[in-house]
């Protein structure tokens, strides 16, 4: 039923060691999770978590799913309830059941009739702040004599 990941001589990996293939990870109705998450396949969320959410690929937060932290990830479909802010490299769906309370950060933004949103959004590719870069051309030239 588990297969053992193995390395090229056909020797099981050790445990903790990553693979390079993504995974499809289920957080189901009832579950409660407190504390942060990281994969790097997708995440499935129809509990709740108290905490952050990584993703280097998916994130869906079914109706039932509750998430309490914020969210970052590559792409990501909201059904349910995010309090915290959320950072999408790419595309950002919110479905009509979906209730989103924080600031959103996604290159592209999709919103269905009845999906309700409290905070600010950023949308497109990002901007370096002008005050900072300003600062640091400042002290560039200051260094140089």
């Amino acid at each position: 039923m588990f297969n053992k990941q193995n390395n090229k001589d056909g020797i099981p990996a050790p445990k903790g060691a990553e693979s390079n293939s993504t995974s499809i990870n289920l957080i189901g109705a009832g579950t409660v999770i407190e504390g942060d998450i990281k994969s790097n396949g997708d995440i499935r969320i129809d509990g709740t978590v108290h905490g952050h959410v990584i993703s280097k690929a998916k994130v869906v937060v079914g109706s039932t799913g509750t998430v309490e932290g914020d969210i970052n990830s590559q792409n990501a479909d909201i059904s349910g309830s995010v309090k915290g802010k959320t950072t999408i490299n790419d595309l950002l769906f919110l479905k009509a059941t979906s209730k989103m309370a924080g600031d959103i950060v996604t290159g592209k933004l999709i919103v269905e009739v009845g999906a309700t949103f409290t905070g600010s959004c950023n949308m497109g590719p990002m901007i370096k702040d002008i005050k900072y870069a300003d600062k640091s051309a400042e002290s560039t030239k200051e260094k140089t004599a």
